[in-house]
């Protein structure tokens, strides 16, 4: 199997990783886990034990309506909260097998859905986005992932003022951004990058 380079040339690529059939369930279970380890889980709130109240009685027992305690609990305002929220972690065991075919699953229907693009390479000599700009004009491109073989500062720079083009490199490829990517383009270093991680 091959992939298109843009210009007319091709790169040899493995059928495995390229041309897998789309698993909706697998790609699906893979997003929500990566977005749930994503998030802080750092809200907290106090039980009747934990509010700074005082525990004297709040009235007499009779002659004043319904009877009651101290005023920290739950029916009062100011009170602690009946079932409170405490620090969690929301992380989901997902395993590098599943993780690994979710991308290849990704990457083939990108493929098919003719939404991923190969080129030889794709720097700027400056970090300017109007640089940039001009390079995806080329490419008839208006919003992109870019997939680069390693950090490539100048290109991120450029990038960082455009609203829907976002730089990566491949080490750092994850399911969401791919998903969410109307068009990805990578060079083709990071095609074969992708290769040895994803076989």
């Amino acid at each position: 199997m091959e992939l298109q380079i843009q210009g007319g040339a091709s790169v040899p690529v493995s059928e495995k990783i390229w041309d897998e059939r789309f698993r909706e369930d697998l790609v699906h279970q893979v997003v929500v886990a990566y977005r749930a380890a994503g998030r802080a889980g750092t809200k907290a709130q106090k039980t009747r034990a934990e509010v700074n109240a005082t525990t004297k009685k709040s009235k007499r027992q009779k002659g004043g309506g319904a009877r009651h305690g101290a005023l920290s609990a739950p029916i009062f305002v100011g009170g602690g909260r009946t079932f409170a929220a405490k620090p969690r972690s929301f992380e989901q065991k997902v395993n590098r097998k599943m993780y690994r075919g979710a991308l290849r699953s990704i990457l083939s229907e990108l493929l098919r859905q003719d939404r991923l693009q190969v080129v030889d390479s794709l720097t700027v000599s400056a970090p300017r986005t109007t640089l940039l700009v001009d390079q995806l004009k080329e490419l008839g491109l208006d919003r992109a992932l870019i997939v680069t073989e390693s950090d490539d500062l100048n290109l991120y720079l450029a990038a960082r003022n455009l609203p829907y083009v976002y730089v990566t490199d491949a080490g750092a490829l994850d399911p969401v951004s791919l998903v969410h990517a109307k068009r990805v383009v990578m060079t083709v270093d990071s095609v074969r990058k992708i290769e040895e991680w994803l076989a």
